[in-house]
């Protein structure tokens, strides 16, 4: 997998205008006037392992067998789940996910930027996170589920894989209350690009 200096120098200019905004702590958004750079004055932050903070409730770790994890199996899928319009997942309130938004996830996809971690269920995608992986940083950009706690279950074996693969911050971007019962926390902006910084010098494998 190319390193983050080859994102941010990629011959293909979308992938590295992209790359380039993420590194500077930007993320893309469709609040309805097109696709466009976003930043919050705090970060939600995922920790990678129990050591650091994450909270696997005990009847969320019963069920983290039931789940299968895959990479990029099924990225038009999990797009269209975090949309809410795959059947079977949940209506959005808003979609921010725009189809314009939606066909630059899928070129950035096609780039090796952009990618989907799945979880699935008695052979049948239960759900997922999008994101862009980015050196040692991952950039959840939404999650969905299609059978109940899968999104959650996602998240967790996502920090898992991202913590065996080398990766040290899990960006969830914007904090609510349900990965907040995680152990996802918000930290200040010097930390968060204190900590993207340093992410970005690592070589880590997606």
């Amino acid at each position: 997998m190319p390193t983050a200096a080859a994102f941010l120098t990629h011959p293909d200019s979308l992938t590295r205008e992209v790359a380039r905004a993420y590194a500077e702590g930007g993320f893309l958004m469709d609040n309805g006037k097109g696709v466009q750079f976003y930043t919050v004055d705090t970060r939600a932050v995922v920790p990678l392992t129990p050591g650091d903070g994450l909270h696997v409730p005990r009847r969320l770790q019963r069920e983290l067998k039931h789940f299968e994890p895959r990479t990029d199996t099924a990225f038009a899928d999990v797009v269209l789940g975090c949309r809410g319009v795959l059947p079977g997942s949940p209506p959005r309130d808003g979609e921010w996910i725009s189809p314009p938004l939606s066909t630059l996830y899928a070129h950035l996809h096609t780039t090796g930027l952009a990618h989907s971690f799945e979880v699935w269920r008695d052979g049948a995608l239960a759900g997922g996170v999008l994101g862009i992986a980015l050196g040692g940083v991952f950039f959840a950009e939404s999650k969905f589920h299609r059978v109940t706690n899968a999104s959650k279950a996602a998240l967790v074996h996502l920090a898992a894989h991202l913590h065996a693969r080398g990766f040290t911050l899990l960006d969830a971007q914007i904090q609510n209350e349900h990965i907040a019962r995680l152990g996802v926390h918000e930290v200040r902006p010097a930390a968060f690009h204190r900590d993207l910084k340093a992410a970005l010098q690592v070589n880590a494998d997606f």
